[in-house]
Formats: C-alpha cells, structure tokens, sequence
C-alpha cells in the first residue's frame, strides 16, 4: 500500500521537473514559443484550484474514491498532452493534468493521516523527504534522457505504466470505510475559490513579466482576486458543506502551521531555482551537474527529515523542530546570500546543506501538526489546505524573488557593460550555457557579476522571510499526539489506530 502512496506521490512532483527539461524539444516541434509559459502555467493553475476541492471530496465520500479518480484523470491528461498537435492542444490537456495532480499529494497526505496515528507517522517522513529529494535530483536528468532517447511526448507517457501500477496496488491493497454524504457539493464556494487562486496564480505569474505590476491588468486581477476570496470567506460561513471549513482555523497550531508551510514553499522553491542558475553561471556547471550540485541541500533535508520523524514518533514532541528549522532557514539563506564570482562548489554546497536542514525540520512536521489539530472527519480538508498554502507560497517566492533578480541584474548588466549589457538582458535575465559562451569576454564577466548580485538580493529577501518562521514557530503550541506505541494522549481519538488494524 505504501509502495503505492510513494508512486503517487512521484508522480505528482516529478512531471513538471521532466517536462521542464523537454521544454526546448516541444518548442521546436509544436511551435506557439510565445505561449511557452501556459505549459506550465496551465498545470499549476488547475493543481492549485483543484487542491482544496479534491480534499473536500475525500472527506465527504471516501479517500479511496477520490484518490483513484485523481490519478484516472492525471493518466487521461499525460496521455492527451503526449498526443497533442499544436501548443493550444498541450496547454488545454496540461490543465487535466493538474487537475488530476490536485488530488494526488492531497490523496497521500490524507490516506496517511487516516490509517497512521499522528504519534507513528514521523517515521514516514523520511520515505516522503527522499521521494521529494530523488524527484528534485531525477527530474531533470531523467528529463532530458527521455527527450534525447525516446523523444518528448514519453516525457508524458512515461506516467503510463507508473500511473496503472499505482492504480492496480491500490485498488488490491488499500481498504479504507466507505462514506456517503448526504450533503451535497459547495459548487459556489469552489468556484469562488477557483477564482481567487486563478487570480492569485496570475497576479505572480504575469507580474513584472508579461505585464507591469502597476499596469491595469494586473490590478484588475488583484481586484478580481480579492473580491472573490471575501466573498468565498462569506460563503463559507453559510453553506452546508463548505469547501474549506473555516472552522479548522479556529485552531492556533493549524493557523500558525499554514503561515509555515506558505514561507517554507515561499523560501524552498526560490532557493531552488536560483541555485542552479548561480551555479551554470557563476560556477561554470553544465545543465545536468548544476542539478547534482543541489545534493548537499537535498541530503541534508532528507537526513534531517528522517531524525525529525523518529523523533518524533519516539518522544511525541515536536515543537523544537519548527523552531530549529526557522533558525536554520535564516542563518542558510543569509549564508546563501553571501556568495559572489570567488565561491567554490564546497562553500556554496556547505551553504546548501544549511538550508536543506532547516527544510527537513519544517517539510513533514508542518503537515503532520497540522492533521493533528483538526477531527478525523477534517482531514482532507487539512491535509489539502496545507498543501494548497505550501503551493501558493511558491508561486509568490518564484514571483517576487524572480522579479527582484531580474532588476538587479539588469541593473549590474546596464553598470558594467553599458548599452551591451542592457541589450543582453533586455528580454530576459536569465541566459542559457549556449548564451553565455557565446557573449565577448567583458560582457560575460559582467554577467557573472550580474547574476552573484542579483541572486545575493533574492537570498537576502529569503532570509528576511524566513524570520517569520521563527516568529509563527515561537507560538505553536504543543499538543499531545494522537496516538502512540504506548497509552494514546489524554482525549485521543483511537479511531485511526482502528482503522489500521482493520488494514
């Protein structure tokens, strides 16, 4: 069963890390360059907006069903996008696919939470920190060996046969109580909430890139966004069953967790996409190394994840570990922040396994506490709500920190290299190896400058974020977790450790 929890869950994380890598061979096969970015931003969208829905639906009628659904309609999607003609062909059926993705991290986190009691569910935290760390490592490597070998629509069929086996095991294997809500959907609060994630997702995508950030179509977006998350707030106080109770907010650890996991996606995926980029360009490492270079970050997040979990489950303590881990996030990208042109690969790995540390304290406690602070009959709602917070961090770390290097090295480029550097960077501040060797010496060394500056500025931004961390962590308090290889916790609902004997 767990064999088919971890397939999905690779699914899930791995299909944008692959694709990515087959970017440049779809281009030049599909054409539609100048929409090369709903590939991926129609993926997110429909995985971002579907999230909160996909963990309602468990809760009203079963995980079991929800979760098969989920993966049914990420196979269909990976099968049209690897059929598809034409870019508009391939956007539309990403969008299926991210819909399908919405429920399987949603679908694991919360299958876990039903089966396993919160006390012996730290012990799974490593299995699901190295399933993160061999997707961020893999991706990229096994990217772009199925686009040079098989061509790059087997970057999606490749989801196939990983997608039937997942579906055949759990199927056979994962027996969960069937549910029946007598209620039925809150489609007004899911279209509300459709809108404002959309909105939201946009604003950061589009923002500084395709448009101004004080340009009209970015403000009516934020008008748009705005409006419709008051209005889904409302809703949901009224409907009769909600989409996303704002009940489950009520509880400080699940408030506090939900600000954590929101700075830590904030944090990690800007940190990991600016890494590899100082390293191609800075360091002189090609595509493939840059992505083995983020080992030491990697490592050290799953190591630490590991210790965390068996601690965890061994003492039932947990609060020192978001504590830990927002000290360690700031010190990391403070550290980070500190590289230029004459850093070596061991300083910036040391640097890296720093921040990878402070990951692997925050990754799985987050969501761990989290589905310890709400009722059983919640979890998908909290499971999905966490991961939904975790994933709209992001989008703003990506934005915001993206937005701040591409300034900053425009304006190092326009310093050092005077009209030349101006025009390099005029589109777009962020060059390819190919690019960079072919640029005269002096603008080449301006780059590199550029690029240890601009990165410099989003590290330091990070680190300034990541104080949050420590302040939200400072608060949590430490509630007993459910369940235990000893007597359960005063007012511990034994309903989970039932459920696993009946598995």
């Amino acid at each position: 069963m767990l064999l088919a929890l971890m397939i999905a869950m690779m699914l899930a994380m791995l299909d944008n890390m692959i694709v990515g890598t087959a970017m440049p061979t779809i281009v030049g096969d599909l054409g539609g360059l100048e929409h090369l970015s709903w590939v991926v931003t129609g993926y997110t969208l429909a995985t971002a907006a579907s999230t909160p829905v996909w963990g309602k639906l468990g809760d009203m009628y079963g995980r079991k069903g929800a979760f098969l659904t989920s993966i049914v309609i990420f196979l269909i999607g990976s099968a049209l996008s690897g059929m598809a003609q034409d870019m508009g062909q391939l956007i539309g059926f990403r969008a299926v696919q991210g819909l399908g993705a919405g429920g399987l991290m949603v679908g694991v986190m919360a299958i876990i939470g039903d089966l396993i009691p919160p006390r012996e569910r730290g012990k799974y935290q490593g299995m699901m920190a190295g399933v993160m760390a061999l997707a961020m490592i893999g991706g990229p490597l096994v990217g772009g060996t199925i686009t040079d070998n098989w061509g790059w629509r087997w970057a999606f069929y490749i989801n196939l046969p990983l997608g039937a086996v997942a579906l055949a095991l759990v199927t056979a294997v994962l027996h969960l109580p069937r549910k029946r809500s007598q209620a039925g959907i809150d489609y007004l609060g899911v279209v509300l909430l459709t809108v404002g994630i959309t909105s939201i997702v946009l604003v950061t995508t589009w923002g500084g890139t395709e448009y101004a950030w004080t340009s009209a179509r970015i403000m009516e977006l934020i008008g748009i966004g705005v409006a419709a998350l008051v209005g889904f707030v409302f809703w949901q106080t009224r409907a009769a069953e909600p989409v996303l109770p704002l009940h489950i907010f009520r509880s400080r650890n699940f408030t506090l967790m939900s600000v954590i996991g929101f700075i830590t996606g904030f944090v990690m995926f800007g940190a990991t996409l600016f890494l590899p980029l100082y390293q191609q360009a800075v360091q002189g490492a090609s595509a493939t190394n840059s992505g083995l270079l983020l080992l030491p970050m990697l490592g050290a997040m799953l190591v630490t994840s590991m210790v965390a979990g068996r601690v965890t489950t061994n003492s039932g303590k947990y609060k020192v570990f978001p504590i830990a881990g927002g000290v360690l996030m700031i010190v990391g990208m403070y550290l980070l922040s500190l590289m230029d042109t004459g850093t070596t690969r061991l300083t910036s790995g040391i640097y890296m396994a720093v921040v990878g540390a402070g990951m692997g304290c925050l990754m799985q406690i987050t969501m761990l506490v989290a589905q310890n602070s709400v009722e059983m009959k919640d979890m998908g709602v909290a499971s999905s709500s966490a991961t939904l917070f975790r994933t709209l961090g992001s989008s703003f770390g990506v934005a915001i920190m993206g937005a701040l290097f591409n300034h900053r090295v425009q304006d190092v480029m326009a310093e050092r290299a005077g009209a030349l550097g101006k025009n390099i960077t005029e589109k777009s501040a962020q060059l390819d190896a190919k690019s960079l060797q072919k640029l005269p010496a002096a603008a080449r060394e301006a780059y590199q400058h550029a690029v240890s500056s601009g990165t410099h500025s989003a590290f330091v931004l990070g680190a300034g974020i990541a104080v949050l961390v420590l302040i939200a962590a400072l608060f949590v308090k430490e509630v007993p977790l459910k369940g235990g290889p000893k007597a359960p916790a005063e007012g511990a609902d034994p309903a989970p450790q039932a459920v696993v004997e009946v598995v």
